[in-house]
């Protein structure tokens, strides 16, 4: 692994990964498939460049599952389950990564809140001041 790079894995270690450049931008998602897939009601990621990011361990244990409908392909460990990242499932450069995922302080923080209109009706959104938006922030 590089000595400059972000790096970062899964809850068993078998899956590693390591990011060239830091992340843009931070936010939680309170939409519901966040919500079912990680059991709270909000994930919070990180965007990054998919160029940036090199799976160096365990890329054959990365299992992605896109929803019928559309959306980001989430991204999980097959031998522990931890969730690692989403991207586009049509090979763009638009990828999130878990802030749970990374090793350090991967340097930025959230700042905003996406999906607001489907939060979990039992946790109230703080009123943290980030910018909310109803559905997905653009950009």
């Amino acid at each position: 692994m590089s000595p400059d790079a972000l790096t970062g894995g899964c809850l068993c270690g078998a899956v590693r990964f390591e990011l060239t450049e830091p992340p843009a931008i931070a936010g939680y998602c309170h939409c519901t498939r966040c919500q079912r897939r990680t059991g709270t009601s909000s994930s919070a990621q990180a965007l990054v460049d998919r160029g940036a990011l090199t799976i160096v361990q365990g890329e054959q244990l990365v299992q992605g599952w896109c929803h019928p409908d559309g959306g980001m392909e989430k991204c999980f460990c097959r031998s522990c389950g931890a969730h690692l990242f989403s991207r586009a499932p049509d090979g763009g450069a638009r990828m999130t990564v878990r802030l749970s995922a990374f090793d350090a302080d991967p340097g930025v923080r959230p700042s905003f809140r996406a999906f607001v209109a489907d939060a979990a009706s039992w946790e109230p959104i703080p009123d943290d001041g980030l910018e909310r938006f109803e559905e997905a922030r653009a950009g």
